[in-house]
C-alpha cells in the first residue's frame, strides 16, 4: 500500500498521508516521501497550489514510536537521517513558492500538528483536535515548537506544549492556528476550492508573496518594509510575465 497517495485536481494537487491504520503516523519512509512530493509539487509546471490531509479518521498523529525502538545509541546513523528530514519536512512548507492548504480530517498530534500548521492556510474539521502530547512520555515537542510559537501567543503556546493537552477546533480558531472550521464531510471539497481559487493567481505574483509574507514575519519593521519595497519595484515584471 502506497504511504502516500498524490492526485491531481487541475492546478491543485492532492497529497494524502495514507497509513490509516497507524493514524497517518510518519516514519521514516512516509516522512521522507512527504518531503519529496511537496518539493515535486513545486517544481511541477501545471500544479500551482497544492492540499495536504490524512486518510482514515486521523489526520497524522506524530512520529511513529513503533519506530522509535531502532533509534538508540548503536545506530546514530539512523537517528540523525530521522531527526534531519524531520527538520526538513516542517521547514520546507514555507520555502516552496507554492501555496499549501492543509485539510485537518482529524487528530494532528505532535509532528502532525506541525504538519497542520506548517501549511499557508489551515482548514479544520469540527470533530479534529490539535495538539502536542510529547511531554506526557517524557520527551519535547521539539522541531515542531518553531512553528508554533510564530503563530499562538506565548501564553497558548507554552500551555500548549507544558500540558500536552489537545485542544478542539473552535479553540483552535479562537488561538488563529487555522483559518476556518469546516464540517466533516465538507472538508476536503472546501480545501480543493481554497486552493483552486490560490491557484488562480499568477505563479510569480504568488511565489514573490508567499516569499514576502514569511519574510517579513520575521523581519523588524523598517527592514520588512524595505523588503516590501524591494518587490514592489519588482512588480512591473510580474505584470509582462501574466
Amino acid at each position: 500500500m502506497l504511504e502516500l497517495l498524490i492526485n491531481d485536481d487541475g492546478a491543485v494537487r492532492v497529497l494524502t498521508m495514507n497509513r490509516p491504520d497507524k493514524r497517518n503516523a510518519l516514519n521514516l519512509s512516509l516522512s521522507e516521501a512527504l518531503f519529496d512530493a511537496l518539493r515535486d509539487a513545486d517544481a511541477a509546471a501545471g500544479v500551482r497550489a497544492v492540499v495536504l490531509t490524512g486518510a482514515g479518521p486521523a489526520f497524522c498523529a506524530g512520529a511513529d514510536l513503533t519506530e522509535f525502538a531502532a533509534l538508540s545509541a548503536a545506530n546514530e546513523g539512523l537517528i540523525a537521517r530521522r531527526a534531519d528530514i524531520t527538520m526538513k519536512l516542517h521547514g520546507v512548507f514555507a520555502a516552496l513558492t507554492k501555496p499549501v492548504v492543509t485539510a485537518i480530517n482529524g487528530a494532528a498530534m505532535g509532528g502532525g500538528a506541525g504538519l497542520a500548521l506548517a501549511g499557508d492556510i489551515a482548514l479544520m474539521a469540527t470533530t479534529a483536535k490539535l495538539g502536542y502530547p510529547e511531554v506526557k512520555h517524557g520527551i519535547v515537542a521539539a522541531v515542531v515548537m518553531a512553528n508554533l510559537v510564530r503563530q499562538a501567543g506565548r501564553k497558548a503556546a507554552f500551555e500548549m506544549v507544558a500540558t500536552g493537552e489537545p485542544i478542539d477546533a473552535a479553540r483552535a480558531l479562537a488561538l488563529g492556528l487555522v483559518n476556518r472550521v469546516v464540517a466533516p464531510e465538507a472538508l476536503l471539497a472546501e480545501a480543493i476550492q481554497t486552493a483552486q481559487k490560490l491557484a488562480a493567481v499568477a505563479p510569480q505574483a504568488m511565489a514573490a508573496t508567499k516569499a514576502l509574507f514569511y519574510r517579513a514575519a520575521e523581519l523588524p519593521f523598517a527592514e520588512a518594509l524595505e523588503a516590501g519595497r524591494e518587490v514592489n519595484r519588482a512588480m512591473r515584471a510580474f505584470r509582462k510575465d501574466k
